[in-house]
């Protein structure tokens, strides 16, 4: 598969595009200015315990004067404490190491976990996990010797994650770095117990730069950027982290007709916002976001006949369920997703259908599950939450 990657600066905010075979599947920014910009997913902090409410198995730490977040009482077991207030797990006052797993979303404040998750490109060192494990998108054979050949790494107070990314390096390099995530988390564990409360002793970095460490860089063509600060930024990120690709690095200056001109990024991001998405053989799906989940419905317009039992209905659904697993990624839309497809009465084309369908989730980067057919024929699928939807990026 061809890839391409767009960094675009524009309208105070930095935007990242992606592109798979000449069409952008994956759209995220972030706000130019840094201040907008804190408390972001995979920072980690001393926070102190304010409150703790059992009946719904939380507490919530600030890990600032005034910012108070979500803390599941389940990760107490394996917290790190830099201050301990009484004999209880937890108790108000209790200072310990936390890492924000969600950014805030309207009313809800962020979530923190006390399980510290330290990513690199290849793998993931999880404090509170102490298990080794491998993408499952790795091929078994390769998984099995991975599985083996780390068992030396096997504690009781971290395990490791093997990424997808891994399977386009050699074993010495996913090794390597292993080790520096190791080295960085007894610096990071060892220092916190010298450090005040409220202390930031990690800052994830720029969002572009996430999405540049996570890409898929098997059939990467070119990174191109339109700033020359985003540029050399990024030229000093892949000659510290990804030498070997720093050549796909490229600065596009033609003032005269701009980058996302050429690429139509303001088109895509418009259609990206919108609640109709047209398909190409005819019909129509309608994309719904609420507070508790996301609905979209496939219609067929005047595009196949009144009977349902037909190639047609069939044809429209399988195109409506590539194209609403292609819109949900674009959009970054995550948690409970409902798919309404155009019914049909005949057991086999659904599976057919619902097997096709799982087949363009599974390309996802991003965990996505089809879990159930609802009684009422309704798909339904959950998407691991990862950073805001597209449409609340936006509005930052």
């Amino acid at each position: 598969m061809k890839r391409k990657i767009l960094i675009e600066k524009k309208e105070k905010k930095i935007w990242t595009f992606l592109l798979e075979n000449d069409s952008i599947t994956e759209i995220h920014c972030t706000p130019e200015n840094d201040e907008k910009a804190r408390y972001q997913i995979g920072d980690i902090y001393i926070g102190k315990v304010q409150n703790i409410v059992a009946n719904i198995g939380a507490a919530f730490i600030e890990i600032a004067p005034g910012v108070n977040c979500y803390f599941d009482l389940q990760g107490v077991p394996t917290a790190l404490f830099t201050y301990k207030i009484g004999k209880k797990p937890l108790c108000i006052g209790d200072e310990l190491l936390v890492q924000i797993s969600r950014e805030a979303v309207k009313t809800k404040a962020p979530t923190v976990t006390g399980n510290l998750n330290l990513t690199g490109r290849y793998a993931v060192l999880t404090h509170g996990n102490t298990r080794i494990g491998v993408s499952s998108k790795i091929p078994k054979k390769e998984r099995d010797a991975y599985k083996l050949r780390l068992q030396a790494y096997q504690n009781d107070r971290f395990g490791i994650i093997v990424r997808t990314n891994a399977k386009e390096a050699p074993f010495e390099a996913v090794v390597k770095e292993i080790e520096d995530l190791k080295k960085e988390y007894e610096r990071l564990t060892s220092n916190a117990m010298s450090r005040v409360c409220f202390s930031c002793l990690k800052s994830a970095p720029p969002s572009y730069i996430t999405d540049l460490k996570n890409a898929y860089m098997d059939g990467m063509q070119e990174i191109i950027v339109n700033d020359p600060d985003l540029y050399h930024t990024i030229c000093s990120f892949f000659d510290r982290e990804i030498p070997e690709r720093s050549y796909l690095i490229r600065l596009y200056d033609d003032a005269g007709y701009p980058l996302g001109k050429l690429y139509s990024t303001q088109t895509a991001i418009e259609n990206a916002l919108k609640e109709r998405v047209w398909l190409k053989h005819g019909g129509y799906l309608v994309i719904q976001v609420t507070e508790a989940l996301t609905v979209v419905d496939v219609n067929s317009g005047k595009s196949i006949k009144k009977s349902k039992n037909t190639p047609d209905a069939l044809k429209l659904n399988l195109e409506a369920a590539r194209e609403t697993a292609r819109q949900i990624r674009l959009r970054n839309l995550s948690g409970i997703i409902l798919v309404d497809f155009v019914n049909m009465d005949d057991p086999e084309m659904e599976e057919t259908l619902f097997q096709e369908f799982r087949f363009y989730l599974a390309k996802d980067p991003i965990q996505t599950t089809l879990v159930d057919i609802t009684a009422l024929g309704l798909a339904e699928v959950t998407r691991k939450k990862v950073r805001k939807p597209l449409y609340e990026m936006i509005t930052v």
